[in-house]
């Protein structure tokens, strides 16, 4: 055994912080360092970076002589083409949530019409403020907004980028209204890693704490986690990682008891759950139909079926979203403000939501959401069918697998051989698949079945190694007990994406 082999032996035994400090002092070495160096590199050799498979001209410099519009459109035509496949034939895991031909269609010709509009100037393009407020209102009286009324409650919101800028205004706007430095927010450890970002961005420390056994926030725990710093309480309908749905209503309420405020993170489910409780499943109350549920996200650009780029966050009352809001008075260039982290704003994807929000209404919604439905309900049965996986919790339709048998992460590097795009999970080790409109056309279900029941055979034969494209990544950031030289691998990986292959 070579010395760098009983060094990782000795390293996987101890705890990670104690393994982070040994790597991180280890690390000062020349000798030690180029070790790491070397174990780093070829590790992401054996995960390069995808690279475009259309032959089109590579830029690391402008052109002397720009190129013709002409040319231009082909090259990029190429690029789209060579990419449809995989999306367009259901291979994804999420990434595409509508996918239909004529529905793209619909949705460029809208954006072609408001490319050049810009909210930030409502005097130019008062259209954006029409689509937005309206975007906001649609899905405000999706989520319970009626029902709050009733209570005297009004509910209000803003549109951003995506989930992640929506659960960062959200906690932005209960920093603000804590009235003292470094607040506390409590929230499952499977809650989304937006919620860490916003907590890295405004200061907060997080209490994470661990789901119970059936992967659902544990509200005792929860409950006891809570301190006179907590200005707010997280929960998912349903969680990215397993698509269960923690317990809202308990959540809820005993945020309410304590006075803190209660953020339901919907991006993935909140333009499914209204659909799928009103044909009959069993969807607890997740909304601002209760009381204690004081804001909420829900992206438009997932199953809302509108473009990448926006989402929806809202809030119980106009003072927790005034919070979100920055204005400047004092500036030399004028009387600023903005409502959401950006400037400038693309009012063509303003538009582009509202269209689709119109266009599919309330009957397209539950049509897609059915189909969905008895999809996931196929693929979940289909994978508890395969001889070694076992699907985690009780999900509807993002479902994730995992194995006491194989590696289920070279199951997983083994389906990306046969064309799947699919999510890798830590904490445990698993894999899921998010089902889309894609996933409902004739074949893809049994298709996608076929194909994992194959790959998981295969892992077998690999010995329990993680060998194949990603997977010994995942498997090292599964189990290394270094969280810095994990940190160190995705850095790493990062600035690879970055470089300009002129090759």
């Amino acid at each position: 055994m070579s010395t760098a082999d009983r060094a990782k032996r000795l390293i996987d035994k101890l705890p990670p912080r104690l393994a982070s400090a040994v790597i991180g002092g280890a690390g000062r070495i020349p000798k030690v360092r180029a070790m790491l160096d070397a174990e780093y590199e070829a590790m992401l050799d054996a995960a390069p970076v995808v690279r475009p498979k259309a032959d089109v001209p590579v830029y690391d410099r402008l052109p002397e002589t720009g190129r013709s519009r002409e040319d231009i459109i082909a090259e990029i035509e190429a690029l789209a083409d060579a990419e449809r496949h995989e999306w367009s034939d259901g291979y994804a895991s999420g990434a595409v949530y509508h996918g239909d031909a004529e529905h793209i269609a619909f949705l460029n010709r809208v954006y072609a019409l408001q490319s050049q509009s810009n909210p930030l100037h409502l005097d130019l393009w008062p259209s954006g403020m029409k689509f937005e407020s309206e975007i906001v209102a649609m899905t405000a009286g999706m989520l319970g907004s009626r029902i709050a009324a009733q209570a005297g409650d009004e509910i209000v919101g803003t549109v951003t980028s995506g989930g992640t800028e929506s659960i960062i205004m959200a906690m932005k706007a209960y920093r603000d209204s804590a009235g003292f430095s470094k607040p506390e927010m409590v929230l499952p450890d499977s809650a989304h890693v937006a919620f860490d970002k916003a907590a890295a961005y405004f200061g907060y420390t997080q209490i994470k704490v661990p789901v119970a056994d059936d992967l659902r926030a544990d509200v005792d725990a929860m409950a006891r986690a809570v301190t006179k710093r907590t200005v707010v309480i997280v929960g998912s309908a349903p969680g990215f990682p397993h698509g269960v749905i923690d317990p809202i209503p308990q959540l809820s309420d005993m945020a309410r008891e304590r006075r803190v405020g209660f953020h339901t993170d919907a991006c993935l489910g909140g333009f499914v759950l209204p659909w799928a409780e009103r044909l009959g499943y069993d969807v607890p109350p997740f909304d601002f139909r209760l009381p204690g549920v004081t804001s909420m996200s829900a992206d438009t650009h997932k199953y809302g079926y509108a473009a990448k780029g926006t989402s929806v966050v809202l809030y119980r009352g106009r003072d927790l979203r005034r919070r979100q809001f920055y204005v400047a008075t004092e500036w030399p260039g004028g009387l600023y403000y903005s409502p959401t982290l950006a400037g400038s704003r693309p009012g063509g994807l303003l538009a582009v939501a509202w269209a689709a929000l119109v266009a599919m209404g309330e009957d397209g919604y539950l049509e897609a959401t059915e189909a969905i439905l008895a999809t996931g309900a196929q693929i979940k049965e289909g994978i508890g069918a395969i001889d070694g996986l076992r699907v985690l919790g009780d999900p509807l339709w993002v479902i994730a697998f995992a194995s006491d048998e194989v590696n289920i992460y070279e199951a997983m590097a083994q389906m990306a051989q046969r064309g799947w795009s699919l999510n890798g999970l830590h904490h445990p080790p698993a894999v899921h698949i998010a089902v889309t409109l894609r996933h409902t056309k004739p074949g893809v279900a049994e298709r996608f079945l076929s194909d994992l029941a194959d790959s998981v055979h295969q892992a077998r034969t690999t010995g329990g190694e993680a060998t194949t494209g990603a997977a010994p990544m995942y498997g090292m950031a599964a189990t290394f007990p270094s969280r810095s030289a994990v940190k160190e691998l995705i850095t790493r990986y990062i600035d690879r994406i970055y470089e300009v292959d002129t090759k």
